[in-house]
């Protein structure tokens, strides 16, 4: 049977891009620069992409390279290649694992930027205030309320865009890069016209209400450089999460996209333009359009109290209704056609790790795979959706979609540097190379990316009430205590805060919610921890039938 391949350089470049730009471009971007103090946080953004994230780059793709030539498509067995100890097949689960129980909420959002494109064609905003708006989303999340006539609207559009996934999954690579080579250009399409709006837009918003409005303010704000911020460590760490979130490192699934690729292919200028065009889609486009558009109307200040995640469903199809009825019915089809876009070029990346692994070891093909992917995807997933107000979809995003993140890079980079050896991954990474990766690199990905990675995760495990770090820092070496902050790792996996919340809840009704709460929380953490455990079994197995045909051959 031929080897699977992509199909072009292009392909495989935007297929790439696609599966880093995702929702965090456009969603998470600019409210953590807002979070971080704007231009406070651009400067170490920058350096954490030049020092972290282009590192991991170079060591996915070359690791997932030097695991193709072997025809391992999937971490595990890319890493036990790459390490003689047995454990670093099982640490390979990690990019696997965490895919899967990423796309189980990750469609779960794409399904809201489908839904609100066919609200946005019928104009179901129209006449709506902020707060109806923001209503709406709520109402949507609730599983027994229907803005379609659908019954169960919210499960039922979930399993719809799952099913899409897992049909263009079932095509191989060629699907995915049909669906990057559409998708990529449209993206960009989109993102250009609602930012050069968004940088049109001036003081044309401003009103009785918000007088000082003024799009410019929020541009001012995200750019003018703030060169105390080098001195926060609040900031850095902020950084260092968002490079993760942006360029999809730490998953396992650039590993895979890369172990297709011939044996001799530059991944050197591969890594790098994938990279620098999610930076463009990033930070040119991200910050064109969310903040500068809400600052035009509703001010800066209103942006700072508010900037969030929901700013992108509950204040966004509010904004475009200022633009007129047509104005905004093309704006909402462009924005939330932009996220749905974002979105599945990086779920359908999602499914191949697992696809390739079944593939290599049990001989799956493709819709066997594909279809296989979408069941656990969908088994984990529904929880997501009809416990959302009992907060499981976060709790999958923590430990799935940050923390895996963090552990799975950390690991690798130690793989790369210090058991395979840098000289090797040095060799791999300019074999074939079209560009020379300068020198310095080498020194970075041996020290300084471990060291950064170390950082990030010592900082989620003990991270300073709340998060003033330079604060707790004095206070230690004045001789007092280092006190937790409920976010950090080691309070969040006791459910401390909820538990406080829950001694100091006077009424019934919010004291049945926070037991509720906790109890689906603990029960979203044995469901994450079971699909690790089921992964690892299939590792085990996979690796006694390798011993099992070894030992035949040899006879």
């Amino acid at each position: 049977m031929p080897k699977e391949a992509w199909g072009s350089r292009l392909g495989l470049i935007l297929a790439m891009a696609g599966n880093a730009v995702g929702l965090g471009n456009f969603l998470r971007f600019p409210v953590q620069a807002v979070q971080n103090g704007g231009g406070a946080f651009i400067i170490p953004y920058l350096i954490c992409f030049l020092l972290m994230g282009i590192p991991l780059l170079l060591i996915e793709w070359s690791s997932g390279r030097f695991g193709g030539k072997f025809n391992n498509h999937s971490t595990p067995y890319i890493m036990d290649g790459m390490g003689k100890a047995k454990i670093w097949k099982y640490v390979g689960v990690f990019g696997i694992f965490t895919n899967i129980a990423v796309v189980a909420y990750y469609t779960y959002i794409e399904s809201w930027s489908l839904v609100y494109v066919l609200h946005a064609v019928f104009g179901t905003f129209e006449g709506m205030s902020q707060s109806d708006v923001a209503t709406f989303f709520t109402s949507y999340v609730d599983i027994f309320t229907t803005s379609t006539g659908i019954p169960f609207e919210a499960v039922f559009f979930y399993i719809l865009v799952l099913a899409l996934n897992i049909f263009i999954l079932s095509k191989g690579l060629g699907g995915i890069e049909k669906v990057a080579k559409i998708g990529m250009p449209l993206l960009i399409l989109f993102g250009v016209i609602l930012a050069v709006r968004g940088l049109t837009l001036g003081e044309s918003g401003k009103s009785e209400l918000f007088p000082d409005a003024n799009a410019w303010d929020g541009l001012n704000f995200l750019w003018t450089p703030q060169f105390d911020s080098l001195s926060n460590p609040k900031v850095w760490l902020a950084a260092a999460g968002q490079i993760f979130f942006t360029l999809s490192v730490g998953m396992g699934t650039i590993q895979c996209y890369a172990a297709y690729i011939k044996a001799n292919e530059d991944i050197a200028l591969n890594a790098v333009s994938a990279g620098f065009m999610n930076e463009f889609v990033e930070v040119v486009l991200g910050s064109s359009i969310v903040i500068p558009i809400a600052a035009g109307y509703l001010g800066l200040d209103w942006v700072l109290e508010n900037a969030g995640f929901g700013m992108a469903f509950q204040t966004m199809p509010f904004l475009f209704q200022q633009w007129g009825e047509v104005a905004a019915a093309f704006s909402g089809v462009l924005w939330f056609g932009l996220l749905f876009f974002a979105g599945i070029t990086s779920s359908l990346a999602m499914g191949t790790p697992w696809m390739g692994f079944m593939k290599d070891e049990f001989g799956w093909g493709k819709k066997r795979g594909a279809w296989s992917f979408g069941a656990l995807a969908l088994i984990m997933g529904l929880p997501t959706v009809l416990l959302y107000q009992y907060g499981v979809f976060d709790e999958y995003d923590y430990w799935a979609g940050t923390v895996s993140l963090v552990v799975f890079a950390l690991l690798e980079a130690v793989l790369f540097s210090w058991v395979f050896g840098i000289n090797k991954g040095w060799n791999e990474i300019n074999e074939g190379s079209d560009i020379k990766i300068p020198q310095a690199y080498k020194f970075i990905i041996k020290y300084i990316t471990p060291l950064l990675l170390l950082m990030v995760f010592l900082s989620a495990l003990i991270t300073p009430y709340q998060n003033e770090w330079m604060d707790s820092i004095s206070n230690v070496l004045n001789g007092g205590t280092w006190v937790l902050d409920n976010s950090s790792l080691i309070k969040n996996i006791t459910n401390y805060g909820l538990k406080e919340q829950l001694q100091s809840a006077i009424n019934q009704s919010d004291i049945d919610f926070l037991e509720k709460k906790i109890f689906f929380i603990n029960m979203a953490r044995v469901l994450l921890v079971s699909l690790f455990a089921f992964i690892c079994y299939l590792v085990y197995l996979s690796h006694k039938k390798r011993l099992k045909e070894g030992r035949k051959n040899y006879e």
